[in-house]
C-alpha cells in the first residue's frame, strides 16, 4: 500500500477562534485514540487536506507528521461546509500496526453478468461497504466483486460469497444481498417490442415503395411502346 503522509501542527486556538484559521487557509483537527495518552488537537493545510481526503478511503492509511512526531492513523470523520463546500474539520483515529481495527471498505463491481449481456435487465446492488476487521496495515482499500458468474435471473451474490483475503475478517451480516440479477420490467419489453415494430414498419415501406417505383417504371415502358406503334 502506497504510504499517505500529511504535516500538521499543534493547535493554540480553540472555540470560535478558529475562524481565524480558516481565513489562513487553514482547518482544525485532532487526533485521539488509545495509542496516545491524550487527544492532540492541530492543524493542518486546507489544500492539502482537501486533496487528501478526495483520494484515501476509511481503510487508507495516513500518518500524520506532527510538529516532527510521526503517529499512523486513519480518517475516523470530517465535516464539510455544504454552502462553500470547503473543508472545516478532520477527526483522525491514531492506531497500534499491532492491533486489529474497524473499518468500512468499499466494494467495485468488476466484470459481466451473462445473463444481463445476453437477455437484458439489470443488476441491483445491495450493501456498498462492508464493515470489516483487521490489521490497520491490512486493511484492503477495496473489495472487488466479480459478477460474471451471475447467468440466470435471480442469481445473487451475498456477503458470504465474496473472496476477501485471509488476514481480513468481515463483520457484516454474511446473508447480506451484494447483487441480484433481474428480468427486464415489462416497460423494458414493451418498447423493445416496439422498436422491433418500428423497424419492420420501416423494412415494409422500404419494400412497397419499392413495388411501387417497380410499376410506375413498366407503366411508363408500355406507354412509350404503344406510342411507336402508331
Amino acid at each position: 500500500m502506497e504510504e499517505v503522509r500529511l504535516s500538521a501542527s499543534i493547535r493554540t486556538r480553540f472555540g470560535k477562534k478558529v475562524a481565524h484559521l480558516r481565513r489562513e487557509d487553514k482547518i482544525p483537527a485532532i487526533l485521539y485514540g488509545k495509542s496516545v495518552d491524550k487527544p492532540i488537537p492541530v492543524t493542518l493545510d486546507l489544500g492539502k487536506a482537501t486533496k487528501l481526503l478526495k483520494e484515501a478511503s476509511s481503510s487508507t492509511l495516513i500518518t500524520v507528521d506532527v510538529d516532527g512526531k510521526e503517529h499512523t492513523t486513519l480518517v475516523r470523520d470530517y465535516q464539510i461546509d455544504f454552502v462553500r463546500g470547503t473543508l472545516q474539520h478532520v477527526d483522525f483515529l491514531v492506531v497500534s500496526l499491532t492491533e486489529t481495527v474497524r473499518a468500512s471498505v468499499s466494494i467495485v463491481v468488476e466484470g459481466v453478468a451473462p445473463i444481463i449481456e445476453e437477455e437484458g435487465g439489470l443488476l441491483v446492488t445491495g450493501l456498498e461497504q462492508l464493515e470489516v476487521e483487521a490489521l490497520p496495515q491490512n486493511l484492503p482499500e477495496r473489495l472487488t466483486l466479480d459478477v460474471s458468474g451471475l447467468t440466470s435471473f435471480g442469481s445473487t451474490i451475498l456477503v458470504r460469497d465474496l473472496v476477501v483475503p485471509a488476514d481480513v475478517t468481515v463483520l457484516s451480516d454474511p446473508e447480506e444481498l451484494l447483487v441480484v440479477a433481474t428480468a427486464p420490467s415489462l416497460e423494458e419489453i414493451v418498447d423493445e417490442v416496439e422498436d422491433d415494430e418500428l423497424l419492420e414498419g420501416e423494412e415494409g415501406e422500404e419494400g412497397e415503395e419499392g413495388a411501387e417505383g417497380e410499376a410506375a417504371e413498366a407503366a411508363s415502358d408500355g406507354s412509350d411502346g404503344s406510342s411507336d406503334g402508331q
